[in-house]
């Protein structure tokens, strides 16, 4: 795969993961609470982050990286979870 493929696949990756904690059901007997679901956000964010970093080895040399990179990487994740987040607690559900 090339690099471009990689990228992509990082990118579908994130936003699959980003609204994987909004649209899950509820684990175990109680139902989840937001506090719970931006955990898992958080969670997820981290997973993904591995996964791109090991990617990014694999194909040569890793770059460092400062805090203004993470924030933007997250506020782009937290931006992918927008459609899961307005299902689960803006649209009724019957």
């Amino acid at each position: 795969m090339s690099q471009t493929g990689y990228v992509y696949f990082v990118i579908g990756l994130a936003f699959v993961a980003a609204n994987l904690p909004f649209l899950i059901s509820a684990l175990g007997k109680r139902p989840l609470g937001l506090a719970w679901r931006l955990v898992l956000l958080i969670a997820t964010y981290l997973v993904v982050g591995v996964i791109g970093f090991a990617i990014e080895s694999n194909l040569g040399k890793t770059t460092g990286q400062g805090w203004e990179f993470y924030a933007i990487t997250f506020a782009l994740f937290v931006t992918f979870a927008f459609p899961s987040f307005v299902y689960r607690y803006l649209l009724r559900h019957k």
